[in-house]
């Protein structure tokens, strides 16, 4: 019975991956660094900005580097018009974890003043008890978001699950022995998320509430 429910946010709240990857093409061509592949650039999405950066680009310096991440961060907020939606039923499915007496959190790649950008387009910050984000921690798949989300509320890692769509939400659910679910409609495949120790994939969020509902969830503070 989990108290405890933790999600990442690009690709499992938010149907942001198409935005990110196009963001992180039009930095490279800014900085003349060559374009990653669509798929390529998708599959980094969930680690910090850096971190990403630092695997799409391994031969970059450091200058390059940072160049790109402020490239990146205009074309995300300024330059590029893609448009990001939240994932069918994540409203009403938060409210419903709530109403079974569990809290929720978010542990994300996203930066700070980003996931707060995104708490302001999508109305959702009060559904969260706490977040986390890879500039005030460290970068998945290393667990230190998931302790400082457990030391935040009290609660012990058995009671505690992580959700998410990339392998790096998979391994710091392991690193953290907390349990980990995988959502197949994010960016990483199913077959990548089913080497990890996965409880199950879910292939919508509706279908993530309806796992958890299902006598998986407890009253976290009584």
């Amino acid at each position: 019975m989990y108290q405890l429910v933790i999600f990442d946010w690009d690709g499992t709240i938010m149907n942001s991956a198409q935005k990110i990857a196009n963001c992180i093409r039009a930095a490279a061509v800014d900085v003349d660094l060559l374009p990653p592949s669509d798929a390529a650039a998708k599959s980094i999405i969930g680690l910090g900005l850096m971190e990403a950066m630092c695997q799409l680009f391994p031969s970059a310096s450091q200058a390059q580097l940072g160049a790109v991440v402020e490239a990146y961060k205009y074309h995300f907020v300024t330059g590029d018009s893609t448009e990001q939606s939240l994932f069918h039923g994540v409203e009403n499915g938060l409210r419903e974890i709530a109403e079974a007496g569990a809290v929720v959190a978010v542990a994300t790649g996203k930066s700070r003043v980003g996931l707060d950008r995104a708490f302001s387009v999508t109305g959702l910050a009060d559904h969260f008890i706490y977040t986390r984000c890879a500039d005030e921690s460290r970068s998945k798949p290393h667990p230190q978001m998931l302790h400082d989300i457990l030391d935040y509320t009290a609660i012990h890692p058995a009671k505690a699950i992580m959700i998410g769509d990339t392998t790096f939400d998979m391994e710091m659910a392991a690193g953290a022995q907390v349990a980990g679910l995988g959502v197949s409609y994010g960016v990483h495949p199913e077959t990548s998320l089913k080497q990890t120790k996965a409880l199950d994939i879910m292939p919508s969020f509706s279908e993530v509430v309806a796992w958890l509902r299902n006598e998986r969830l407890e009253k976290a503070y009584r």
